[in-house]
């Protein structure tokens, strides 16, 4: 670990949508000093470096663990690579965030234990929504009222998907956030029932996963993933979660958020409680890297929810919901 003072050095790794935020992010914080991008092509390297002037950038990553000098590294490439990038890094004694899910097996998810601290401190699971204003206050309701009745999430993403990402499975790409949500609302108690359904487009694909949880004692949780959405809505299509218990309701539409332009069309400025700009950064993605920075230096746990070990259950979950909406194939 780092001196628990200073800013903590950190790479980035894999520089798509959430790479540049992350990265854009990290250029900006005084708890960090982002000191290294990895990206698989030249191109992608310059691209960023045309916004983040002076930091280095690598394409072999054996290279920029050796040169970089970075204490600790985002991991934000693709699904399929985050296991062996990740062994990497924690054999070379480095600590991790992740971005869910860890991988696309849980067999391959799991082959990381043994690199991976008791207390999870070398690993941090990517979990923006435990940060999320929003979600924030509506933990907080739970926890000082009568026991959940039910949960129903809804996330809905564009249409586009479908073509543009062929074989992105909703459920792993979209539901995995709510999973982890209610993981984290009904405090890891495992579900004693899984049932799920896909629906898939005329050639094949599945564009919608609908699936349900239920616990003993009665509680319920029913999740709808899709890429479903128009062009005419909001560019991230939208979010909602409710939740019932003894005598109160709550509901949260963290996606878009509440700021609405209109032009010669409708615009959603916000469509994540993200900004990276250079007023400097605010929201989910900024407190998730301040709270790493934090875990880095060892002045805070990994938060509930964003374990290592709360993310094999999770990915247990997505197993055991895929299996059963396949058998309804």
């Amino acid at each position: 670990m780092t001196a628990s003072h200073g800013p903590v050095k950190i790479g980035v790794i894999g520089l798509g949508r959430f790479g540049r935020l992350h990265s854009l992010t990290l250029s900006k914080l005084a708890e960090a000093e982002l000191v290294a991008i990895v990206a698989r092509r030249p191109e992608s390297l310059t691209k960023l470096q045309t916004e983040l002037p002076g930091v280095r950038g690598w394409t072999n990553l054996t290279q920029a663990i050796e040169e970089s000098q970075a204490d600790a590294w985002v991991v934000a490439c693709t699904t399929s690579e985050h296991v062996h990038i990740t062994r990497q890094l924690l054999q070379a004694g480095k600590a991790v965030l992740l971005e869910k899910p860890i991988s696309e097996s849980l067999e391959d998810a799991r082959s990381l234990e043994a690199f991976v601290k008791p207390d999870s401190s070398n690993l941090m699971i990517g979990h923006i929504l435990l940060f999320n204003s929003e979600f924030r206050a509506l933990q907080d309701e739970a926890a000082r009222r009568s026991s959940i009745s039910f949960i129903d999430c809804v996330r809905h993403r564009p249409a586009t998907i479908v073509r543009d990402f062929p074989g992105e499975n909703p459920l792993h790409a979209a539901m995995v956030h709510d999973l982890y949500s209610v993981q984290v609302l009904m405090r890891g108690a495992e579900p004693q029932r899984f049932s799920a359904q896909y629906h898939r487009t005329s050639t094949g694909e599945i564009d919608l996963a609908l699936a349900q949880l239920q616990w003993d004692g009665g509680p319920l949780a029913s999740f709808a993933a899709s890429y479903l959405t128009p062009g005419g809505m909001a560019p991230r299509g939208f979010d909602r979660m409710e939740v019932f218990g003894t005598n109160w309701a709550a509901r949260i539409s963290p996606n878009p958020r509440p700021i609405e332009l209109w032009d010669e069309q409708a615009r959603w400025p916000m469509a994540l409680e993200i900004r990276a700009d250079e007023t400097g950064p605010t929201g989910m993605m900024a407190e998730e890297l301040r709270c790493f920075c934090r875990v880095v230096r060892g002045q805070a746990k990994v938060p509930y929810g964003a374990t290592y070990f709360d993310a094999l259950q999770v990915q247990s979950w997505m197993d055991q919901l895929d299996r059963a909406a396949r058998t309804r194939d």
